[in-house]
């Protein structure tokens, strides 16, 4: 797709969706001996989702494991919009829409894996992250540079901010002067 293309659909952005394991983690789900989980997540991912939800894009987390975790770093980043054990993520992505009253064309959607797919393919504007599956590659919008957990989001959230015109004000914000 053209980057004019992409432009285009990400002006129209109100909400990203995201899936966490290979998304906002790198994938990997590190247990202890008593059933534990941590995750790791980037920094750097969450400051660029504080700094869309600044500017009004809302940001959601859509996903098909339960973990304590993901409402831990949720909370951290004021976001309120949660789904866990989605084992249909498009029927909990049509009730996300309808909650808040968007059609599929405002939503991006960020995924990895093939159960991503029905969402993908319904969001008005998809990314997957460089290491997702290939089949998921090919059904795309975008496919990021950055890795799941390495970078990946903040990727989709400067893009997002520089095609809502944004960026001159986060680079006032920061004292910076460099446009991307």
């Amino acid at each position: 797709m053209s980057k004019n293309k992409i432009q285009e659909k990400l002006k129209k952005i109100k909400m990203l969706i995201l899936d966490v394991d290979g998304v906002m983690t790198d994938g990997r789900i590190i247990m202890d001996s008593e059933g534990r989980e941590t995750k790791n997540f980037y920094v750097r991912d969450g400051h660029g989702l504080v700094m869309i939800q600044r500017y009004g894009i809302q940001v959601a987390i859509l996903t098909g494991r339960t973990s304590a975790v993901v409402d831990h770093r949720a909370r951290d980043l004021k976001i309120t919009e949660v789904y866990q054990g989605a084992l249909n993520k498009k029927e909990v992505f049509n009730r996300i829409l309808q909650k808040n009253n968007l059609t599929p064309v405002v939503i991006a959607y960020m995924g990895d894996d093939i159960v991503d797919i029905p969402v993908l393919k319904l969001a008005g504007f998809s990314a997957a992250v460089a290491d997702a599956t290939d089949l998921v590659k090919k059904t795309v919008d975008y496919v990021t540079v950055n890795r799941g957990g390495q970078g990946a989001v903040r990727e989709i959230c400067d893009m997002l901010l520089v095609a809502q015109n944004h960026w001159t004000e986060v680079a006032k914000r920061y004292d910076f002067t460099e446009l991307i």
